[in-house]
């Protein structure tokens, strides 16, 4: 591929314009009325996740919260556009499209809650557990892409990440691996302005996050991350590129992170509330809404549906974690090693013996303290 065509468009793809008028592109087609359909469905479903699981922090159920709010077509498209044998690599961000990949709410939420475990099973979903640290599920994603590309099976690897994520060292060396050993794995960087409070003109000078790809050797392009029309088009494009053996390639989506990086952040104390209010009238939820019932394809009878289909995510949310766990100490140790070492089965009995001492003898049994 000539480095000429690897570079991206000088503005980002749009398929539908903020008041929801069709967009038309020489490169990219508009999604099918059903595939749109599913998308906004998807979208009121994310946004009364993100709803709900606030409203779990402040409660005290969940421990912490990234919200993505006003990103949640990206965290559509992204687990739209995979099929049964792909997966997907999420951020700590990413609850909405590991739940849009299948994953049951009350099990995203558990590592968020503050529990030793992703709290779901990752091959059932063909979703890895979701990284805290900044990049590093890059690199297990590029290196999972390669163990398929070498057992010939049919897998593409979409891996997330944010603006922040690009500053991290994890991130070159994915990038430069996959494309040395071209692997079908696409990168998708949800650009929502902020790595907590830096803004990105303090991360980089580049033209934009996906001029970065050409640098390795791959395609990149830039999307409009509020509009799930276009963030579709592109991502299968990447996707179905990988599959049939072109590579990898980097997809930037602009976007913007409405709240805060997590509940224990003050984000006015690094940007304005009139920027933040800006990127109101740019809601993607919002914007395919229009789109959808200007065309005649969202009707009152969808919506409502639509909406108590999302109001039993959240119910299912609340139930899940309104249940105190039921804890056993000895996991600490079970699950370290196939076989408990000397030194392992000594650390738990020194620990069962300490819990022994501050518990009533009622609440002891034969297997232990629970």
């Amino acid at each position: 591929m000539h480095p000429h065509d690897m570079l991206p468009r000088d503005t980002a793809v749009r398929l539908i314009a903020e008041d929801g008028t069709t967009l038309p592109d020489e490169t990219y087609a508009l999604p099918a009325a059903d595939v749109l359909l599913a998308a906004y469905r998807g979208l009121v479903e994310g946004r009364r996740i993100n709803d709900q699981a606030g409203a779990l922090v402040r409660q005290g159920r969940l421990a912490v919260y990234p919200s993505s709010h006003g990103q949640e077509a990206c965290q559509v498209a992204a687990a739209m556009v995979l099929g049964d044998t792909d997966w997907l690599f999420p951020t700590y961000r990413d609850s909405v499209a590991v739940i849009a990949r299948g994953v049951a709410p009350a099990e995203a939420m558990v590592l968020l809650k503050g529990d030793w475990h992703s709290g779901y099973d990752v091959r059932a979903h063909r979703v890895a557990p979701q990284a805290t640290p900044l990049a590093t599920q890059l690199l297990h994603a590029v290196g999972f892409a390669q163990a398929a590309k070498h057992r010939g099976e049919d897998t593409v690897v979409l891996a997330l990440c944010g603006d922040g994520a690009t500053s991290e060292g994890d991130f070159h060396e994915a990038m430069n691996f996959a494309a040395v050993f071209h692997v079908p794995v696409v990168f998708f960087v949800q650009n929502n302005e902020f790595a907590i409070s830096v803004p990105l003109s303090r991360q980089t000078a580049a033209p934009s996050l996906a001029h970065k790809a050409v640098g390795y050797g791959m395609p990149g392009q830039r999307v409009d991350g509020n509009d799930v029309a276009a963030v579709l088009a592109v991502l299968t494009e990447a996707v179905d590129r990988a599959r049939a053996g072109g590579g990898p390639s980097l997809v930037e989506a602009h976007t913007y992170r409405m709240q805060a990086h997590t509940n224990a952040d003050d984000d006015t104390r690094y940007r304005e509330r009139d920027d933040v209010q800006a990127w109101l009238a740019r809601d993607p939820l919002l914007r395919l809404r229009a789109h959808l019932t200007a065309t005649g394809t969202l009707d009152d009878e969808a919506e409502s549906r639509f909406a108590a289909g999302a109001e039993e995510i959240a119910a299912a949310m609340r139930t899940a974690l309104n249940t105190d766990a039921e804890l056993d100490p000895e996991d600490l140790f079970r699950f370290v090693t196939a076989t408990r070492s000397p030194q392992r089965e000594e650390q738990w009995q020194l620990l069962r013996d300490e819990i022994a001492r501050s518990l009533p003898a009622e609440t002891m049994t034969t297997g232990g303290p629970r």
